[in-house]
């Protein structure tokens, strides 16, 4: 019999740094929740009431295109019997997760003053934390607008630095390089300095919306550098669908979530955060669930937030009040149906009872993940999960957040 302590040191030994650098760039899932959706507004339709007002037209929207749930299913072609109150309810009770004040492409160069105006309402209405998650796109690094950036930043923050949202994030758009992440976190270590914010305080998200930033000139996944460049500030890889398309030389007839080129950019993403803690976001679509095509929106809005659920894009982005019910209808419809299959076979890997599917401790994360996310944004109850596979909320977090491998 071989010497294992001598050779398990040994090993040990010529592994060590590269352990130590896999639990720095790998270091799991973050813990705590991911909003289902970040909803996008332009800075100048920012008022205070915007999160009650979308609510209240979603509602409406319901009460006069799909007022059951039949109606709801025929228009949208997601059986929405078994979630429809609970769609309801969600648009009463928190109808937007996750809040970006948008001062980019949405909203344009209305000049100096008008701007800095608009920054300073935008901060009345983080300030009153209206939404779990909340934050603001600056113009990106480009150098035509990178002051006006810098500018909007510094007076939001100077603005909301005594009561910044807890969970305030940044946007950062058309990243280009690696070099420009790595002056994002210069800036956010310049900022927190001068407005007294905790070292580390500020983080971001990069929009992917540009070739560059998906496939560099020597052949690498530039986004991958870019996650690990950002000195663990980088919390979302958000999917720019238009842009990105357009980048791409994809008409505008054909640009969208499900093109091949959407397809591709976002499995680099998802590759790229796989094991970081960074998340992954999903695009839109720009078809509006208004006027005569309510329905045909909404079916094809349900459909693509199901397709990215399917591929392990768990959020997405909403740019329209109306498109919150199906939002929340192919999400809440996509944990419930993934709900009794789910807790079976976790209950059963957990109690060793086995079963028809041998499950892998990677899997039973997974398995915990779903209903984790389910619980997360309301498409499943505390109460009936706990029933259904035995083991507290507590220890479903245990196993979702755990490190496999």
């Amino acid at each position: 019999m071989a010497d294992l302590d001598r050779l398990t040191s040994a090993l040990d030994l010529r592994l060590s740094e590269v352990d130590e650098q896999r639990n720095r760039l790998y270091p799991g899932d973050p813990g705590g929740r991911q909003p289902v959706h970040t909803v996008y507004v332009p800075a100048d339709r920012a008022t205070p009431d915007l999160v009650t007002r979308w609510g209240q037209q979603a509602l409406a929207a319901l009460d006069e295109h799909a007022p059951d749930a039949a109606a709801l299913t025929a228009a949208t072609g997601v059986d929405a019997g078994p979630v429809y109150e609970r769609v309801r309810a969600k648009l009463v009770r928190e109808p937007i997760e996750d809040l970006r004040i948008d001062f980019e492409d949405g909203y344009g160069n209305p000049g100096e003053e008008v701007e800095d105006a608009h920054v300073l309402a935008a901060a009345t209405v983080l300030r009153a934390g209206a939404t779990p998650f909340c934050g603001v796109r600056v113009k990106g690094m480009e150098p035509a607008v990178r002051r006006r950036g810098v500018r909007t930043l510094s007076l939001l923050l100077d603005a909301l630095a005594e009561d910044l949202p807890a969970g305030f994030v940044i946007t950062l758009p058309k990243v280009t390089s690696v070099e420009q992440v790595e002056a994002m976190v210069w800036l956010c270590e310049q900022l927190e300095a001068e407005t007294g914010l905790a070292a580390g305080r500020l983080r971001f998200e990069l929009q992917v919306e540009t070739t560059q930033a998906v496939l560099g000139a020597d052949g690498t996944a530039t986004v991958a550098r870019m996650v690990h460049a950002s000195g663990g500030r980088c919390t979302g890889l958000h999917y720019g669908t238009y842009d990105y398309s357009a980048a791409c030389g994809v008409t505008a007839a054909h640009q969208a979530m499900d093109h091949p080129v959407a397809d591709h950019a976002k499995a680099v993403m998802l590759l790229a955060a796989a094991a970081t803690g960074v998340r992954l976001s999903d695009g839109s679509t720009n078809v509006l669930p208004i006027g005569e095509q309510v329905h045909a929106a909404w079916r094809l809005h349900a459909g693509l937030v199901q397709r990215s659920l399917r591929r392990g894009y768990y959020q997405g982005w909403d740019l329209h009040a109306h498109q919150l019910p199906t939002r929340y209808l192919a999400t809440f419809a996509f944990f419930r149906e993934a709900f009794p299959q789910a807790a079976a076979r976790l209950k059963a890997y957990l109690g060793n009872a086995g079963g028809s599917v041998l499950d892998e401790p990677a899997t039973a994360q997974g398995l915990c993940a779903a209903l984790v996310r389910g619980l997360d944004c309301g498409a499943l109850d505390a109460d009936e999960v706990q029933s259904a596979v035995g083991v507290s909320r507590a220890v479903l977090d245990g196993y979702a957040r755990r490190r496999v491998g």
